[in-house]
Parts: C-alpha cells; sequence; structure tokens
C-alpha cells in the first residue's frame, strides 16, 4: 500500500529540529558518497514548466524524486518515495516540507560553518521561505538579533512582530537592507530576484552568507564582487550549482570566480575539507536538493504513520 500525505497532513506532523537532522545526515551521506543526488531538470511547455530532481538516501532507507510544476500563478510540488525494495511508500504533497527542508539545509550549513556564540542574523526576504528560514537558524544557533528586510514595509513590520512571538527571539524589521545587513554575522538571502539584493561593501569581513534563493542561472542575489571576496565559497552540490546558481555562474563569466575554489557541503561535514587559516567572508550557495526532500520525506513519513494520519492507496 501507498501512503498519500496532503499539506494539511505534513503541517501537523512536521518538526524543524527532525528535519534539520535528517538532512544533515543525508549531507553526510553524500560527501561520503553513500548517498546520490541528481541535480534539476526543467521541461519547458507553453504556458507552463516542469521540474524533476531524484536521488538515493539509503540511510532514510528510501530512494525518490520530487517533480512540480509552474503553471497559470502555481506551484504544485510532489514527492515520490519508495522503499529500497522498489515499493512505492508514498506520495507527499511537498510545499510546504520543502519550504522546511530549504531552511533545515541554512541551518546545517550555517552550524558548519559559522564560529560559535551568539550572532546578529540578516534575512533579506520575508516570504513563507523566510519564516521557515528564521525558524531553522533559530534551532542552531543563539539570536542576538534577527534584522528582516523586503521592499513593503508593512510586510517585513509583521513578519518581525510574528517572528519575534514565534520563536522568543528579537526580530527587528529593517529599514533598509544596507540597514540589514550591516554588522551582522550572518546574512540569508531568500529572494526571487533576478538582480543582486545585498552589496559587498556592506558585508562584514567575517560574515557567513548564504544564498538560498536563486536556482536559475539568469537570477542572482549575490553580487559578483561579494563571490570574489569570499574566503570560503561552499554550495550544496557542485554538480548543481554549475547548472544552476546564478551568483557563481555570472560571477565566473566575470572573471571573479573559478570553479575550483567551490567546496561542497558534504565534504565540510565530513571532515575532508579544512578551513582556511585566515578568517573572512563564508558564503554557502544553496540551490535546493532531492536528497533534502528524501531527508524531510523520511521523518514526515515515520511521524505520520505513528499518528495514522494520511490515505492509503493501492498501486502496481
Amino acid at each position: 500500500m501507498t501512503l498519500v500525505l496532503r499539506e494539511t497532513d505534513v503541517e501537523r506532523v512536521i518538526q524543524m529540529d527532525a528535519v534539520i537532522a535528517a538532512v544533515e545526515a543525508s549531507m553526510r551521506e553524500l560527501g561520503a558518497g553513500t548517498a546520490q543526488n541528481e541535480p534539476r531538470r526543467r521541461a519547458f511547455a507553453p504556458g507552463g514548466l516542469l521540474n524533476v530532481m531524484f536521488a538515493s538516501y539509503p540511510g532514510g532507507g528510501c530512494t525518490g524524486l520530487k517533480a512540480y510544476t509552474v503553471a497559470g500563478g502555481r506551484v504544485r510540488f510532489l514527492v515520490a518515495v519508495f522503499g529500497l525494495d522498489g515499493s512505492l511508500e508514498a506520495l507527499i504533497e511537498a510545499d510546504h516540507m520543502g519550504a522546511y527542508r530549504t531552511g533545515a539545509a541554512t541551518a546545517v550549513a550555517v552550524r558548519a560553518l559559522a564560529p560559535p556564540g551568539p550572532a546578529t542574523v540578516a534575512l533579506i526576504g520575508v516570504g513563507r521561505q523566510g519564516a521557515t528560514q528564521a525558524l531553522a537558524i533559530s534551532r542552531v544557533i543563539e539570536v542576538k538579533e534577527l534584522r528582516a528586510f523586503s521592499r513593503d514595509p508593512d510586510r517585513r513590520a509583521a513578519f518581525a512582530l510574528e517572528q519575534s512571538g514565534k520563536l522568543g527571539v528579537r526580530v527587528t524589521a529593517a529599514a533598509s537592507a544596507e540597514a540589514a545587513v550591516r554588522g551582522a554575522d550572518i546574512v540569508i538571502t531568500i529572494t526571487t530576484s533576478s538582480v543582486p539584493v545585498v552589496e559587498a561593501a556592506w558585508v562584514a569581513d567575517h560574515a557567513v552568507v548564504v544564498g538560498a534563493g536563486s536556482n536559475f542561472p539568469n537570477r542572482t542575489e549575490i553580487p559578483a564582487d561579494l563571490v570574489a571576496r569570499a574566503r570560503t565559497v561552499v554550495v550544496d552540490q557542485l554538480a548543481a550549482a554549475q547548472l544552476e546558481s546564478g551568483d557563481l555562474i555570472q560571477a565566473h563569466a566575470a572573471g571573479q570566480f573559478d570553479w575550483e575554489r567551490a567546496t561542497e557541503l558534504g565534504s565540510v561535514l565530513t571532515g575532508t575539507w579544512k578551513p582556511p587559516d585566515e578568517p573572512g567572508i563564508t558564503l554557502f550557495e544553496s540551490h535546493g536538493l532531492a536528497l533534502w526532500d528524501l531527508a524531510a520525506a523520511s521523518v514526515v513519513l515515520a511521524a505520520a504513520r505513528e499518528l495514522r494520519l494520511g490515505e492509503e492507496v493501492a498501486l502496481f
């Protein structure tokens, strides 16, 4: 039998701490060569776009794929989870789960790359993904202050008020992106912008910068001169970054970045990469891996089964 989980089922059981742990475990497996991940592929059609990405996650006992369409102003996400024996274990509506796994990946990277201690966080982008970025980062570091910015002053004010209550940390609405970023220890961009949303001169020399919004080669959140300033550049997966990282692709085209500088997050987590002797800006480019979807699905599926949520259907 195959378990069908809808968004309401996922929202009922998903827990950020569990997703962070699963995403980290999956990336350790990827770094060790146990797990596999295939970058996203896209098929364009009149009026719409199909995206498909797939992976194997032995530690979670599964393989699977995520497929999603963009058409008519809507995005529809579906994760199919197969057991290692080939059985179709679950079909999961995956919009909410996707936001959690993206936030979790940021948390995993920041915990691995940022120095210990309290930190001031700048968050550029206050949509649904911004909320899960804030939630995830609050689970792995002590946040002194989270400065949130978006172009809409009402949205950023509402976000600051809501997240302060939810997270129990100081969240302020920044008057500008520059005001959010200057002096911040961690800078997170989670937007759909096609042009950079921060400037290199704003970023402190010790900061960890996470570019989490762009996964198209013609979109950038991080300017090329900031990429050039970064002492360390970490990507979720090199093959994915070379296809999708507009930040790095455009910096490379401008002669300000060499792909040999990129280190995969899995190498950081497994200890095969050693940090530089001198401090400097660390850039993490997050594009989204199917492996993260499987990691999140593995814990969501287990929790849903425990509560007997979802609908079982007979296939094959």
